[in-house]
């Protein structure tokens, strides 16, 4: 299956409820009407939907206010994501009308397990290993704020909270006694999909491979698990890469963040 669209129809079907239904053990996640809303008194809040959520108008605009006011409440921001192909497609106008702004768009991207497996050599120097020990995280925590320029130490107790997941693989990138790059792949229980999340590599370290090789180890421990599909939300420094991998571009998915 390499068309756009047929992809697309997987990723909706299969992958996209992993969104929301959150095996974070301090998430609650609630029902209103067409939309899911996690909250977790650690980090922001999420909202999102199925691709039609069948309401329009004023309707659509109550519901979006229900969600700012629950987090309003709890003095909490919260991102609402959305995707280009969704209904209604005046959503992100009316989340704008609401009080959201938002944040860089990226594209979904999907590919093929097998064709991503492929080992990237690397400079002598560079090893890549899996890990689940707290030091090491905090660690890739702190390298991932250092390449993304802003704080992602949110990150530290969410992936701490993962680090016993067998559906969650923490992959490092080392060099010069330290972590270069970081990576993660979390297997969609019950699909045939899995997600790569939080690539991110040290602006001296960028151009050497590294990418590569994180998305190659993570697709060999997916095949492993019987994964079919690699899901990425890519920024635009990584969709190039991710396109010329063999990666196909399905839709994009902007999120909208209101903060009290």
């Amino acid at each position: 299956m390499t068309d756009a669209a047929a992809l697309l129809r997987a990723y909706d079907d299969q992958a996209r409820s992993a969104e929301w239904a959150s095996r974070d053990p301090e998430a609650t996640v609630d029902r209103d009407g067409p939309v899911y809303r996690v909250s977790r008194p650690a980090r922001p809040g999420f909202v999102a939907g199925a691709p039609d959520l069948g309401i329009t108008g004023q309707k659509l605009d109550e519901l979006i206010a229900r969600q700012r006011d629950f987090f309003a409440a709890r003095g909490q921001q919260f991102e609402w994501k959305t995707w280009g192909h969704d209904i209604p497609a005046d959503l992100p106008e009316r989340l704008t009308r609401a009080g959201f702004e938002p944040d860089d768009r990226e594209t979904v991207l999907i590919g093929r397990a097998e064709e991503m497996a492929a080992p990237v050599h690397l400079e002598d120097g560079i090893t890549l290993r899996e890990t689940r020990d707290e030091a090491d995280i905090r660690k890739a925590v702190a390298s991932s704020s250092e390449a993304f320029g802003k704080d992602v130490g949110f990150l530290t107790d969410y992936l701490l909270g993962k680090k016993d997941d067998p559906d969650t693989v923490i992959v490092l990138a080392e060099a010069q006694d330290r972590v270069v790059s970081s990576a993660r792949l979390e297997v969609v229980k019950g699909t045939e999909f899995a997600g790569l999340w939080g690539g991110s590599t040290l602006q001296e370290w960028r151009g050497k491979g590294i990418y590569r090789a994180l998305i190659a180890r993570r697709a060999e421990t997916a095949l492993r698990r019987g994964v079919k599909y690699l899901q990425v939300d890519a920024t635009e420094d990584s969709r190039p890469i991710l396109e010329r991998l063999g990666f196909v571009a399905v839709t994009t998915t902007t999120g909208y963040v209101w903060k009290p």
